[in-house]
């Protein structure tokens, strides 16, 4: 800036309230800082004034699981629209669901002095956010909780929207039905699996552990767990715990020639192109999205309010393949 002053021959401070926006400035005086500015290839260095007192980075860090994976990216994008809006810039890092990887990315997002934090746990955890060295930028934990008291966190009611289509299946004739997902040391299977288990005792149905199926990690694991209950026959039906296992089925059932009755988890733009379509609990994902933004920016605006874990709801969505196949 000392440079552009030089060469705008104007003082320091006009040129830093030129370029920090303000517009009470002699309309020669911004044309002359502007056009030194092109010239010099000056940029503001925001992680610089970011240690200043009242200086901010206008940068949230978004920790998700895994960029492949469809669900993060449109919680991602949601995410940086209402951060744009409020003119904050999102860096955007996944933890592949590694524990000393998402503390490493945590700390480097604290390193660069964001503003605020929005996280997707990890489903192997690190550190306890307790020894997380202060002070911890305003934080969101998103998808998944965290026992930590200084954070807010916002979720779907993940065992409800399992145990409504667990029911779903059973009003349609089926008994015994396959829970096909990841691993129960994420937050979200664990309690997908609790609704599942619910609904098979509130419809007097004995559950059975081997239909009870946690390593479909990926569509291609999915495709295999699916694909061996078809040649066993063990089920009647299926309830896919994620957009991929509900993939994984699909092609499965695509490889066999035949289908069993199906509802997924999340929903997916392909899933109205089946015959039948493809039925699945549903929950606003652009929405939780923006309701962590919302909860970062209001806290950065100075709310102090006690901080809260907000379930947002989920929707069952009939298409008809939770039905079994015309005879």
């Amino acid at each position: 800036m000392k440079d552009v002053a030089h060469e705008a021959r104007v003082s320091l401070k006009t040129v830093s309230r030129h370029v920090n926006g303000e517009t009470n400035i002699d309309p020669a005086l911004a044309d002359r800082i502007s056009a030194a500015i092109v010239k010099l290839g000056y940029r503001r260095n925001l992680s610089a004034a970011s240690l200043r007192p009242g200086w901010t980075s206008k940068t949230i860090g978004l920790v998700i699981s895994d960029l492949a994976n469809p669900y993060y990216s449109t919680l991602a994008r949601a995410i940086e629209s209402v951060a744009d809006a409020a003119g904050y810039l999102v860096t955007i890092a996944s933890s592949e669901e590694e524990g000393m990887r998402h503390d490493r990315l945590v700390d480097r997002l604290m390193e660069q002095q964001v503003d605020g934090l929005i996280v997707v746990p990890p489903r192997n955890a690190g550190r306890d956010w307790s020894d997380v060295a202060s002070p911890i930028p305003p934080l969101v934990f998103l998808d998944r909780p965290v026992p930590f008291a200084d954070a807010d966190a916002v979720l779907a009611d993940n065992a409800g929207g399992a145990r409504e289509a667990t029911l779903a299946l059973v009003s349609a004739g089926s008994r015994r039905i396959a829970f096909v997902g990841d691993s129960p040391d994420i937050y979200t299977m664990r309690e997908r699996h609790a609704g599942y288990a619910a609904a098979l005792a509130e419809a007097g149905i004995e559950a059975d552990d081997s239909l009870t199926i946690t390593t479909a990690h990926t569509r291609e694991q999915a495709e295999r767990e699916v694909g061996a209950v078809l040649r066993d026959g063990s089920a009647d039906a299926v309830i896919a715990a994620n957009n991929r296992s509900t993939i994984g089925a699909l092609l499965a059932f695509q490889a066999a020639g035949r289908r069993l009755p199906l509802v997924g988890f999340d929903d997916f733009e392909t899933a109205l192109l089946g015959s039948p379509p493809v039925s699945v609990v549903s929950h606003d994902i652009e929405l939780m999205g923006c309701t962590a933004a919302d909860i970062v920016l209001g806290r950065l605006k100075g709310d102090t309010s006690a901080f809260t874990t907000r379930v947002l709801p989920t929707q069952l969505i009939l298409r008809g393949s939770e039905k079994p196949e015309p005879a």
